[in-house]
């Protein structure tokens, strides 16, 4: 028997975007019982957009996060099968087939997640560019049975939220991956590159350092607080240190002009997969520029998980 599936989108100030992801999901194969959009207290159109689109919309009071966003619309759902789309993912006509075979075919499995299309939703500029290749890289390279959820584009069967409850709304940011972490290791997780989105994804540089200051500063908390071996990681070990390096070795540039370049040319090769998948899709000019905004999103995540090193856990018990 078919699952009915509710399609739930966690919604600030998405008019942008909102209206194609809502036409992506009446494009797909394979049908749909209810499309439910929760606005975190938009001040836009987000929610004329979602009403446009006959999605049933729940009005947050005031805005708490994509976690209690994403609560809302479970309990608002009444799917066996709750399909979760951020509202700047548009996904493709076959991600939620995609999605139900795997659950279908594979009865461990309770939470199937995707990868984004090296196509953006909108064409931005080159920031865009750099981040929807980055991320399509690193998801890929983890395709497979993984321990990491990531929610952007992602099925999930409703009883595992019966088992383990909802996400926790403390969180900010990485609210998805540590709903994985307390996933039990008999509950399946699959990252399929066949379940794609394409993603309307950071086109501004300096927006786009300030938000992976913010978001990295629950890196370490988040790390601290999971019970098992790490699981996915956006960048290798060898990228990280070598982004440190690269920032010690800057002051002796003055004395040692090469040392900067030394040590910029360590960390574009850290990664000699993700080297190889730039030049093969943009060449060695975007390669440069590549790997100038990698090295500068590298610095500011460092500072954020430093930062958030020093301030109290949101998981910490209160006094």
């Amino acid at each position: 028997m078919r699952p009915d599936v509710s399609v739930i989108v966690p919604a600030f100030d998405s008019a942008q975007t909102l209206g194609a992801c809502l036409a992506a999901v009446r494009a797909q194969r394979e049908p749909v019982a209810e499309v439910i959009v929760v606005d975190d207290a938009s001040t836009d159109g987000t929610r004329e957009i979602a009403r446009a689109f006959g999605a049933t919309v729940i009005e947050q009071p005031e805005n708490r996060g994509p976690a209690a966003a994403r609560n809302a619309g479970i309990r608002a759902s009444r799917g066996d099968i709750l399909f979760f789309l951020d509202a700047d993912c548009a996904p493709e006509p076959d991600a939620l087939a995609v999605a139900l075979r795997i659950l279908r075919d594979e009865p461990d499995v309770a939470c199937v997640h995707g990868i984004y299309s090296l196509r953006p939703l909108f064409d931005d500029g080159p920031v865009e560019a750099y981040r929807l290749l980055h991320g399509h890289y690193w998801r890929r390279k983890h395709a497979g049975r993984v321990r990491t959820t990531l929610f952007a584009v992602c099925a999930i069967r409703r009883s595992v939220f019966d088992e383990v409850g909802g996400f926790d709304e403390r969180l900010r940011a990485s609210e998805d991956v540590e709903v994985g972490d307390r996933m039990p290791a008999r509950l399946g997780i699959v990252l399929s590159p066949a379940m794609v989105c394409r993603h309307d994804d950071d086109s501004r540089l300096f927006a786009l350092l300030r938000k992976q200051f913010r978001r990295s500063q629950l890196l370490l908390p988040v790390a601290a607080h999971e019970r098992g071996p790490a699981g996915i990681r956006a960048n290798s070990v060898a990228t990280v240190g070598f982004a440190a390096l690269t920032a010690l070795a800057l002051p002796l540039g003055a004395l040692w002009w090469w040392a900067p370049a030394v040590a910029f040319l360590g960390f574009a090769g850290a990664d000699p997969g993700l080297l190889r998948f730039v030049l093969r899709h943009r060449g060695p000019g975007f390669a440069v520029f590549f790997f100038a905004v990698h090295l500068l999103v590298s610095w500011a995540v460092l500072a954020g998980a430093l930062t958030g090193a020093l301030r109290p856990s949101p998981f910490a018990e209160p006094a």
